[in-house]
């Protein structure tokens, strides 16, 4: 009989020990990935007069693609004093990695869906004057997003 019972302590002992081991290994493994991440800052400086029709075809088109090819985006900003504040969209995207991003883009530019909102919302001039894009990494000291 206390051989039985000890034989079964062991075993649960064991099942703990394994139990911890893995949930040791998956939440590892998640730091890991989470680590690998990338996050593309991407600033928009549009054309004198044209930041609320840049953020119409955001709204109104470009989120939806985005979300619709896996396209993670973090935020929208708009900078609160001038002259930024007239022509600026600020927006983070998270990737897997750069080359994940640069394949999501290229899919995304080649969207028919893109090209013909893309097109609409030319037709009374180029709405964005330039792009700065940053890809950044989080720190080990980052707080969680």
């Amino acid at each position: 009989m206390l051989i039985n019972s000890m034989v079964k302590q062991n075993r649960f002992i064991v099942l703990v020990k394994l139990f911890l081991l893995s949930t040791f290994v998956m939440a590892t493994s998640a730091d890991a990935a989470s680590q690998k991440k990338v996050y593309e800052l991407r600033t928009y400086h549009t054309n004198e007069g044209k930041l609320h029709a840049l953020q119409a075809r955001f709204r109104e088109h470009t989120h939806h693609i985005f979300e619709r090819l896996g396209m993670k985006v973090v935020a929208y900003w708009i900078p609160t004093t001038a002259p930024a504040a007239n022509n600026t969209l600020i927006y983070i995207i998270e990737h897997d990695s750069e080359a994940d991003a640069k394949q999501k883009w290229q899919t995304f530019i080649n969207d028919p869906t893109w090209k013909t909102a893309y097109q609409t919302s030319i037709k009374d001039g180029a709405l964005v004057d330039s792009i700065d894009v940053v890809f950044m990494q989080k720190t080990d000291f980052s707080p969680e997003l």
